[in-house]
């Protein structure tokens, strides 16, 4: 009998030991499944969405509403870049939209451009200094009288970009060349410009 009861004793007390330990296990992993979780970081297989506003620094134009060349003919510019794909193992393809207001001759022009461009290096490397190249064509709303409403745009440039600094938005600034030639008149025209915006991943 005495045998019979330490053998009770025994197994109540494994049981009840059992059946702590899976209450705490159950326990904890409510607990850190509830639990918040960093971010993800962005990765070779995300895309990312850029906005940005920019100003012409420099700009000059020839032929363009006047005969002679003539300063100061840049305004401002608003854009969206959006990365595409991966181009190849170092570097990103990007569609740029971009809208462009210039100062011609008394006149305004106002132009949209649609850019296909290449970054280096990938975004995905997160490397803050980036460089790149673009051409495309441009489309004008409003242009001087007798010019193009087609153009020919290409741009070289160079920036610095940081992500997912508040959760997946980050922000980046871009500097360099932005330059187009009239497509069915004459007409040039560079520009020195100075931008920043926002980039989000997703």
């Amino acid at each position: 009998m005495k045998t019979l009861i330490l053998s009770l004793i025994f197994m109540t007390s494994f049981t009840t030991a059992a059946l702590a330990q899976e209450v705490g296990r159950a326990a904890a992993g409510k607990y850190f499944s509830g639990a918040p979780r960093a971010p993800a970081e962005f990765s070779e297989g995300d895309h990312f969405l850029a906005i940005h506003a920019g100003q012409f620094m420099d700009a000059a134009a020839w032929d363009w509403g006047q005969q002679e060349r003539a300063e100061k003919t840049g305004n401002y510019t608003l854009g969206v870049t959006y990365r595409v794909e991966k181009y190849t193992s170092q570097m990103d393809l990007n569609l740029r939209i971009e809208a462009s207001e210039y100062i011609i001759a008394n006149e305004k022009p106002f132009k949209l451009s649609f850019m296909p461009m290449i970054t280096f290096p990938e975004a995905a490397s997160k490397f803050p200094l980036y460089f790149g190249a673009g051409i495309g064509a441009g489309v004008f709303f409003r242009q001087v009288k007798d010019k193009s409403f087609v153009s020919l745009d290409y741009q070289l440039i160079m920036g610095a970009r940081f992500f997912d600094i508040f959760e997946n938005a980050g922000f980046f600034i871009e500097t360099g060349l932005k330059n187009h030639l009239l497509a069915t008149s004459s007409g040039q025209f560079n520009g020195v410009f100075l931008s920043a915006g926002a980039v989000f991943t997703f």
